[in-house]
């Protein structure tokens, strides 16, 4: 069953893919002491999608999510924000749920979402037909580490996507919580240099990879076309093919928490992208869609 899309008559640009979960968010103390929370929805995908929207694109999140009340609200959520919804809906699996303790230098998370609906996305989920028109796909590293099938499908995507005539946008996006640091060293350096657009950052392409600098990543994914080597709060680099590369530093916030930047930054550099903007003007765009959500406790960027 699917839930029906809210489709507009033109084209979608950009279909984001990846699981959404309901969040809760302790609220005033950690979560092991706070009596009151907020909940809203989590997923580094839909996060894209909202982005792109805001940013004046017509976007598509595309998942599985259970028959439940969570879906609901993300469904909700996502329609509220103007995202066009490919979404099936599985009434023998839960969509999936994550705590959140909010923290100025670094949240910590808990997920429940094993078995979820979202992780028995599989081959097929999106066949080339329907991504005709579409001028990007984008996924992350948190689908392939969700199950062996959703894995499966991050890989069909590739080809599906480029036999529809779209790009493939790729975020790293390591969660260590999901799956083995082989495995993920392994899958994730995969798909990073054999996606059109990839994002990491510094920090986790070390911890993955052992890469110290934006240089050293560089080396490790030669084959990626765009490869965006994010800096945290030094800035970020772009190498396209075999160009100098280059570096924008990243505006001083005052940040209130940092979860979902990566994901603000992919969509402001993808919507320049579309846009047509150079490489500069796209990092510079990246940068400034991240200030916006690293000023807020939400993972998408704020509603006017």
């Amino acid at each position: 069953m699917s839930i029906p899309s809210s489709a507009s008559p033109t084209p979608a640009e950009i279909v984001c893919v990846g699981e959404s979960m309901g969040l809760v968010t302790a609220l005033g103390a950690p979560l092991a002491e706070t009596e009151t929370a907020a909940l809203g929805l989590a997923g580094a995908e839909a996060n894209v999608a909202a982005g792109m929207v805001a940013a004046g694109h017509h976007a598509v999140w595309a998942s599985r999510l259970g028959d439940d009340p969570i879906a609901q609200r993300i469904t909700n959520e996502m329609r509220r924000r103007g995202v066009e919804l490919w979404v099936e809906t599985d009434a023998d699996a839960p969509t999936g749920v994550m705590f959140k303790d909010p923290g100025i230098e670094s949240s910590r998370v808990y997920y429940y979402r094993r078995g979820s609906a979202a992780s028995r996305m599989a081959p097929g989920f999106l066949s080339p037909e329907r991504l005709r028109g579409v001028r990007i796909v984008h996924t992350t590293g948190i689908t392939p580490a969700l199950s062996e099938s959703c894995r499966a499908m991050v890989d069909g995507l590739y080809v599906d996507a480029r036999a529809a005539g779209a790009i493939v946008s790729f975020d790293v996006n390591d969660r260590r919580a999901l799956w083995s640091l082989d495995d993920a060293r392994a899958t994730l350096a995969r798909l990073a240099d054999a996606a059109d657009i990839a994002f990491v950052g510094r920090d986790e392409a070390e911890r993955l990879w052992g890469t110290a600098t934006a240089v050293d990543v560089r080396a490790h994914l030669p084959s990626c076309s765009l490869l965006v080597v994010k800096d945290g709060d030094v800035g970020a680099t772009a190498f396209s093919g075999d160009d100098e590369p280059v570096f924008v530093p990243a505006p001083r916030v005052d940040v209130v928490e940092p979860v979902g930047a990566g994901d603000a930054f992919a969509s402001g550099f993808l919507a320049a992208t579309l846009d047509g903007a150079d490489l500069a003007t796209r990092l510079s765009a990246g940068h400034a869609a991240a200030a916006r959500v690293l000023t807020t406790h939400g993972d998408m960027p704020p509603l006017d």
